[in-house]
């Protein structure tokens, strides 16, 4: 407890788990009165010698008088913050406020503070220093406090760079053997890219360690065959895992030393020898048992597979929160519970900890699945197409996050992105829990490799078992998002195996231009007709005849590929029967070998029922494992290796494979040729790799925020807290919102009440003539084909017979709050939007005004802060852009001007998070100039923390 001294209640908010620099996790908490055995302890665990860098003198141990003050804080103006791993400390950090000379001070007029570190030894180099210098600059901005100052010995060379590396704008400066060094705690462009290097590097060593591990220890192995422990035991073995293998039952006889040819144990603490993952199998009442034996056993992570957590109601989401914090409390990471398992094909590796028999072949696609179901399925049409229809493409890792509880997809992306194994990212998602984290990684993720995305439960709730951030967007909203942040978004698992095979074997598209050439005229229709409805140009389709040779298609492709009027190739076959005709394996020839000297441009096939062809355009017979998986030095082929088939007796071979002779690898460098069943989807799958390679040419320039001179930010900002003085959260009136905008440049046409016919007439005189009359009442705000606006009033006969019939047909002006104002130009009528939604962040949102955005939901929508170009790209995205761009006839409007409003909304929100929602309706969008005839502007306190906060994991 707090002594009755203290200014402020415990701030629980301040709590974070954090993933270290070796994957490891913390946890930060406010150090308080209740500390003072644990500040000892971990005091007499420091060495002598940072000791004598934190006190600048030797320092054996703590007096009362010094626990006390270290321990007891107003977290205001005193504050300090522990890591902690277990009930221990390993870290601590403090902040003094300070006023002029260096001297304590309190009060928000002092903005500076003195900090100092204390980090256990043994834990010096995993980054503990560094994330507590994140959340306490954070404690800090929110507590008023502006700058930093620290003093430092020069040998204490660690900690003067934990300062440095940090990317604050700094001051240094040298006097009596000290170096003291001042900073701002505003976050900059650097300091945030630091914090996010960091995020990345900690969290992808965190799934790293989970995906190779130099130990296994499978817990819930039963005595008896069968069960899922014993399952996944047998599929490690299997598998030829590189590393140590332990079965783990606690009903193990005694003196029982084996199972399944692997050393057994009754506890994992048992083992002589460090155990970097543990695989749960037990029964969910008893993996808090086995977590502990894990935690005191320092196992690095687990991988849950057990049932009954949140997925089963109530008790088992409490029991998953439990499940969470105790495997934090040791510095571990969870993947799951009720997972599938997770695979890493490496030859360094091997390892199948999942419930899939049978090892995948080696290749460069990462797979990422919420579901264990949609899991199966995925890994199971990856290893049909690889010998069925499209050649030899595997997996390089597999991972099924089951609850997701704390390893997420997230986390697998920052794994991912620096993974040289991994070329192509798929994931099936289900829900996303941090989605403005989410959609950030993939934007980065995406500069670098393809990453496609399917999402289920799409139009209804997600998952009961996992835990979602609350979203005001529709799904549609997300979406655009997403592809806008490069996501190659597709609809089915189908479509997520058709474009990752297209991404992993062949070059991007340099643009939609598409070659048809084939045996058939029929089926180069389709393709031409599937080209079209995607968006793309093809030419004409290039028809062979049915008696075409494999020189003829070799002719053809070669002659497509150097055409430089075409981007891409889809090449139609079908088969071909009598005297002469193509076989497959030099029809597969000719095509590789044409590609072979053109590799800058992609080919596919659209075939129909060839056994033979998919195979001979394959690099090997099948991604299936082979016979005596495990039994030789290297079991698992990689891709390019000739493979022996299966014979047609083995199960899970696919049923076109079967018996069927191995084809020839292609020759070095060459791509597999990927081929489809039906023309629709490999159309559907060259359109998304057209569509990504676009937006990474854009992507290579993604535009600038503009700075406007006129913009008053700091006007702003005051009245924004002049006004959230008065409420904790409200819609500004009228005045208040014109004002506000005003100060980013953004002027509404002035609209006066008018309560009665007098009012009218007066506020007619005033805004001069023309005017429009309209009624404000919610039911009719906007609504002008209800009959609520009356137009181009020229003087004030017409004003108050306009006035007369608005009342008469919709009741009194109490009822109908009328308003007069200037007529505008003649235009377009548009909307503008922008809120801060809790899950997506910040959000631009455009369309025209009217049934073509309520009814038809024609929206655009970017992610603030918005550039030049995104605000381009805006204007064109919608539907219904050509009635801005002269259709039909009509005079075009003015977009530059119009771009420029949404330039300077995105500023205005994203320069004051309190902003939390704008609507600017109607903007009319006129041949020169734009006119905002309507606004509307919401505010709320800020949130403590957002994603630009310092590195957190979700809270449990």
């Amino acid at each position: 407890m707090q002594t009755s001294s203290d200014r402020h209640e415990y701030p629980a908010h301040w709590e974070a788990d954090v993933v270290l620099r070796d994957g490891g996790t913390a946890r930060i908490r406010p150090i308080t009165a209740d500390d003072a055995e644990r500040l000892v302890s971990f005091y007499e665990q420091v060495s002598d010698e940072s000791k004598y860098y934190r006190f600048f003198a030797p320092y054996p141990r703590l007096s009362a008088k010094d626990v006390h003050r270290f321990t007891h804080h107003d977290f205001v103006d005193r504050v300090g913050l522990a890591a902690t791993v277990g009930d221990e400390f390993i870290g601590t950090v403090r902040y003094d406020r300070i006023g002029a000379g260096g001297r304590p001070a309190t009060g928000a007029e002092a903005d500076e503070a003195e900090v100092a570190f204390l980090v256990q030894d043994a834990h010096q180099g995993r980054g503990v220093a560094s994330a507590l210098l994140e959340h306490i600059a954070a404690v800090a901005r929110e507590r008023g406090i502006r700058r930093f100052a620290a003093e430092v010995l020069p040998a204490n060379t660690k900690m003067i760079k934990v300062f440095t590396d940090a990317g604050y704008t700094q001051k240094r400066s040298f006097e009596d053997g000290v170096v003291r060094l001042e900073f701002g705690l505003e976050p900059t462009d650097r300091s945030l890219a630091v914090q996010y290097a960091r995020e990345q590097r900690a969290e992808a060593r965190s799934v790293q360690r989970l995906l190779a591990p130099g130990a296994v220890a499978v817990i819930g192995t039963g005595r008896a065959p069968g069960g899922v422990g014993r399952s996944i035991l047998g599929n490690i073995r299997d598998g030829g895992y590189t590393g140590r293998l332990y079965a783990v039952n606690g009903a193990l006889p005694e003196g029982q030393k084996e199972l399944d040819g692997v050393p057994a144990f009754r506890s994992v603490r048992d083992i002589d020898g460090p155990v970097d993952v543990a695989v749960v199998a037990v029964p969910a009442e008893r993996v808090p048992e086995v977590v502990a034996d894990c935690g005191e056993h320092d196992v690095q992570g687990l991988v849950v597979v057990s049932a009954g957590y949140a997925e089963s109601g109530p008790d088992g989401r409490e029991r998953q929160r439990a499940l969470v914090r105790q495997a934090r409390s040791y510095g571990m990471r969870i993947i799951g519970p009720s997972s599938f398992g997770v695979i890493n094909t490496s030859p360094e590796v091997r390892l199948n900890a999942s419930l899939a028999p049978d090892m995948p072949r080696a290749g460069r696609i990462g797979l990422f699945a919420q579901s264990g179901a949609i899991g199966v399925a995925l890994l199971s049409r990856l290893h049909r197409r690889g010998g069925g229809v499209t050649g030899v493409t595997g997996l390089s890792t597999f991972v099924s996050s089951g609850n997701r509880a704390d390893v997420s997809g997230n986390d697998v992306l920052q794994y991912w992105y620096e993974d040289a194994d991994t070329d192509v990212a798929l994931m099936y998602l289900e829900s996303i829990g941090n989605p403005r984290k989410f959609t950030r990684l993939a934007r980065r993720t995406a500069a670098a490799k393809p990453l496609v995305v399917v999402q289920g439960a799409r139009h209804g709730a997600g998952p009961r078992g996992h835990a979602v951030r609350a979203t005001q967007l529709p799904h549609a909203t997300v979406s655009a998002l997403l592809r806008q942040a490069g996501v190659i978004r597709v609809d089915t698992i189908t479509d997520l195996v058709d474009a990752g095979l297209l991404l992993a074997r062949q070059p991007l598209p340099a643009g939609p231009r598409v070659a048809i050439l084939g045996n058939s005229e029929s089926l180069g229709l389709l393709t031409f007709d599937a080209c079209l409805a995607e968006g793309l140009r093809p030419h004409p389709p290039q028809d062979l005849t049915t008696a075409a040779s494999a020189a003829d298609f070799h002719a053809a492709l070669s002659h497509a590929l150097a055409d430089d009027s075409s981007d891409a190739v889809v090449v139609t076959a079908i088969p071909s029967v009598g005297e002469g005709s193509v076989g497959d394996a030099a029809l597969a020839e000719a095509l590789r070998s044409a590609a072979a000297e053109q590799p800058t441009k992609p080919v596919l096939v659209v075939h129909v029922e060839l056994g033979g062809l998919a195979e001979a355009l394959s690099a090997a017979t099948s991604t299936a494992p082979q016979p005596g998986a495990g039994s030789g030095p290297d079991p698992t082929p990689r891709t390019g290796e000739r493979v022996k088939p299966r014979a047609a007796a083995d199960e899970g071979a696919p049923a076109d494979e079967k018996g069927a002779p191995a084809p020839a690898p292609p020759p070095e460098g060459t791509h597999p040729i990927p081929a489809y069943p039906a023309a629709e989807r490999a159309v559907r799958a060259l359109a998304q790799a057209v569509a990504y390679g676009q937006w990474r040419r854009d992507a290579a320039d993604p535009g600038r925020v503009p700075e406007y001179e006129d913009i008053d930010e700091r006007g702003a900002a005051a009245l924004i807290e002049g006004m959230l003085a008065r409420g904790q959260g409200l819609t500004l009136t009228t005045e208040a919102t014109c004002e506000l905008l005003a100060a980013y440049g953004v002027h509404v046409h002035r609209a006066l009440p008018a309560p009665t016919p007098d009012a009218a007439a007066e506020a007619a005189r005033t805004l001069g003539h023309p005017v429009a009359l309209k009624a404000t009442a919610p039911h009719l705000r906007h609504r002008a084909d209800l009959g609520g606006v009356r137009l181009d009033l020229a003087d004030e006969e017409q004003l108050r017979r306009a006035y007369a019939e608005l009342t008469e047909l919709f009741g009194s002006p109490e009822e109908l709050r009328p308003v007069v104002q200037r007529m505008a130009p003649r235009g377009v009528d548009t909307v503008v939007r922008a809120v801060i939604d809790p899950a997506a962040g910040a959000v631009l949102s455009f369309g025209l005004a009217g049934a073509a955005s309520q009814l038809l939901g024609d929206m655009a929508h970017r992610l603030i802060p918005v550039t030049d170009r995104d605000a381009t790209s805006l204007v064109r995205s919608i539907r219904t852009a050509p009635l801005l761009f002269g259709w039909r006839g009509s005079a075009p409007v003015d977009t530059p001007a119009l771009e420029e409003l949404m330039l300077r909304v995105s500023r205005l929100v994203h320069d004051h998070p309190e902003v939390v929602a704008v609507t600017l309706e109607p903007v009319v969008v006129a041949p020169h100039g734009i006119s905002v005839l309507g606004a509307s502007v919401r505010l709320a306190p800020p949130p403590a923390r957002d994603d630009h906060g310092p590195r957190t994991l979700p809270a449990y």
